[in-house]
């Protein structure tokens, strides 16, 4: 029987790909599959893969025909994924030996739905440790109490889908699933959704995730139109929590949430190409005015003067209306 499923995509990482490989085979073991997908590389990337694959116990390749994003690529894991838990790896980062072995264990232990873990941030040579924002460590919680408050960095902010391990009930309640599509933020509706809808989770002291920054192909180095992607993930993210039943107590964090985003993408104009800038100036507003104001209203009044400014300017231009929408 196969425990664990993990899914991990592959695009234009061959600078990496060996590292990440060779801590797949370190945390190998007979009951683990490990789901490469290729998402229609073009650097070497995927025939390192197919001559790799025999090395690494439990591994299978999938390739697309066509580049398809992350979210897709994921899916195209999770469609394969037989195990009893699943879990996420970026092709361009790495594990530390026997990390799943340790994270099984203490899942299991703990019996609930899923578990979060900190995880080791790498920029060049400078290494950084990331903590999930909720205080009890090893103790079983209520996802949906995991979401608030407002005002502070919570559990939905951590949008890291490889941070963690997830049972296959949720798989199978279409939980799992990424928005076919989404070039980025795709784990934003994904992990409100998964705290919205679960039941129990917890978070593991576990580390043994090693997320690397700055890698050239990243959307976060890419300043063209796939980085404005963002605009439709907190959309959906809007729209679902307008939808659920504690709405009034969760849009003020999903609405915070989205204008903190907004505001920063709006700082690192520069980095954009000019027709971009001027598309995520023009939908930025048109997303501002999709909001619900009296909400909008106390989140722009909460934040701080450097990132409130731009937003308010923003939403005075003529497109901030409420008819307009993200293509």
């Amino acid at each position: 029987m196969v425990k664990l499923s993990v899914i991990v995509p592959f695009y234009n990482v061959l600078a990496y790909a060996p590292d990440t490989l060779r801590s797949l085979r370190a945390n190998a073991r007979e009951d683990v599959e490990f789901i490469l997908v290729d998402d229609c590389s073009t650097d070497g990337t995927g025939e390192l893969l197919r001559r790799a694959r025999a090395g690494v116990e439990g591994a299978v390749l999938h390739r697309h025909e066509e580049n398809r994003g992350l979210a897709t690529a994921r899916n195209t894991g999770l469609d394969a994924a037989r195990g009893r838990y699943i879990t996420f790896l970026d092709g361009d980062d790495w594990l530390a030996p026997g990390h799943y072995a340790r994270l099984l264990a203490e899942t299991e232990r703990l019996g609930c739905q899923f578990v979060r873990t900190d995880h080791v941030r790498v920029t060049g040579r400078s290494r950084t440790l990331r903590r999930v924002p909720h205080g009890p460590r090893g103790v079983v919680s209520s996802p949906r109490d995991a979401i608030l408050p407002a005002h502070r960095t919570t559990s939905v902010d951590y949008a890291f889908a490889w941070a963690g391990l997830y049972h296959r009930d949720l798989l199978d309640r279409g939980l799992l699933h990424f928005t076919d599509g989404l070039r980025t933020a795709e784990d934003r509706p994904w992990i409100w959704r998964l705290h919205r809808e679960a039941e129990s989770f917890a978070v593991l002291g576990t580390l043994g995730n090693f997320y690397r920054r700055g890698v050239p192909s990243s959307l976060t180095r890419i300043g063209d139109v796939r980085r404005l992607d963002f605009l439709r993930a907190f959309d959906q993210v809007v729209q679902e929590t307008t939808a659920d039943r504690d709405a009034a107590e969760l849009l003020p964090k999903a609405v915070r949430s989205y204008c903190a985003v907004l505001a920063h993408h709006l700082g690192d104009l520069a980095d954009f190409e000019p027709q971009v800038a001027r598309s995520l100036k023009s939908l930025g507003a048109a997303a501002l005015g999709r909001l619900p104001q009296g909400v909008l209203d106390e989140a722009l009044d909460a934040m701080d003067v450097r990132r409130a400014t731009p937003l308010r300017r923003l939403r005075r231009r003529p497109g901030a209306t409420s008819k307009a929408a993200v293509r």
